[in-house]
């Protein structure tokens, strides 16, 4: 039997999932972190993850210890501290901030299909990750990155496309991540034997 299935996510010990949905055949790490956001069919995170404020397309390969949205701190008041937007846990008379937690709920992530967020990386709020790209372990990024792009460094840069541009543009046409689940088995084979240039001229 498949260890997942369509209908339920599978959610490892030790996570802590706040209004968030997913997809079908979907995974979350051990001790992983997920608020305010959609998980796309297929994807998963491993261990440690911390996912925020986030809209994560279909296939996303996500690595432990991997930040997604980190929420930022209001620096032009006069104090970065929690105890003027979670006031409620330090007096008894005051409530939270709600206007500051929908504006930073407000700022999403949109992380793209069949993607690759390596080890440790951080993708920082309003980032849109283009469908097929990659970010190296470690990396932070802070622009939008095109489909197909390789980025790494902090703040990450380019390093490469990973296919020419009209291999990326036929590809996301073909939008495989959108096949039904026994089209995707069906076509098993070729994904594990094919290049994407052969892949594309059968399939497209």
């Amino acid at each position: 039997m498949a260890r997942l299935k369509a209908d339920t996510p599978f959610v490892h010990p030790d996570c802590e999932i706040t209004d968030t949905t997913f997809g079908r055949y979907t995974e979350v790490g051990r001790g992983s972190r997920m608020a305010h956001s959609q998980m796309g069919d297929y994807s998963y995170c491993d261990r440690f993850a911390d996912i925020a404020n986030a809209q994560i397309g279909k296939f996303a390969n996500i690595a432990s210890y991997v930040r997604i949205g980190a929420t930022d701190h209001p620096m032009d008041k006069a104090s970065l501290h929690h105890f003027h937007y979670r006031s409620a846990d330090y007096f008894d008379d005051a409530s939270h901030d709600e206007d500051w937690f929908a504006h930073r709920r407000s700022r999403r992530a949109d992380i793209g299909h069949d993607t690759w967020i390596g080890h440790g990386a951080q993708i920082r709020p309003e980032v849109t990750l283009g469908h097929g790209c990659v970010v190296a372990g470690g990396a932070i990024v802070t622009k939008d990155v095109p489909p197909y792009m390789i980025v790494a460094g902090i703040p990450a840069v380019p390093l490469r496309a990973r296919f020419s541009d009209d291999i990326a543009e036929r590809m996301m046409a073909l939008a495989w991540w959108d096949w039904p689940h026994d089209r995707l088995r069906a076509a098993l084979d070729d994904f594990r034997a094919m290049s994407a240039e052969v892949f594309i001229e059968k399939y497209a």
